[in-house]
């Protein structure tokens, strides 16, 4: 991250939300001061998310790169959010249903030793105003 700070604060939360990844932010942060930094760290415009996966991508292409062969197993799921107040949120199967479509890749071995997990950016689907059709959604890089 640009700023030292922001950086350090960055290495704190993933240790923290490694440690017990299916934690809300209070439960995984150690005190009420570090939950608070937590969602301030999260709202502050100097941090994009790129800055925060950028050493997960670095450490994914040197783990693939050492491996003759690398397995990519891709899936799709729904995300629906219906009946709730969100912006930005896209048709799923028809157009009453609303939320988004996830697209995750699981990269592994041949003998099933997982070397990253890397999902798409969850795009809404739109509609083109010209051809009515549905737009593919755009991965993240």
């Amino acid at each position: 991250m640009k700023d030292g700070r922001l950086d350090k604060r960055a290495k704190i939360l993933m240790e923290r939300f490694t440690a017990n990844p299916t934690a809300s932010i209070p439960m995984a942060c150690h005190s009420w001061g570090e939950t608070c930094a937590a969602y301030r760290f999260l709202s502050n415009p100097d941090v994009e998310w790129q800055d925060i996966m950028a050493p997960h991508w670095e450490q994914t292409q040197k783990r693939m790169s050492a491996c003759p062969v690398v397995l990519c197993l891709q899936d799709t799921t729904e995300l629906d959010f219906n009946g709730q107040e969100a912006a930005g949120l896209g048709p799923l199967n028809y157009e009453a249903r609303r939320g988004m479509y996830v697209h995750p890749t699981y990269a592994v071995t041949p003998e099933r030793e997982p070397l990253a997990s890397r999902k798409w950016r969850p795009k809404c689907l739109t509609r083109d105003s010209c051809t009515g059709r549905t737009a593919k959604p755009i991965c993240w890089p």
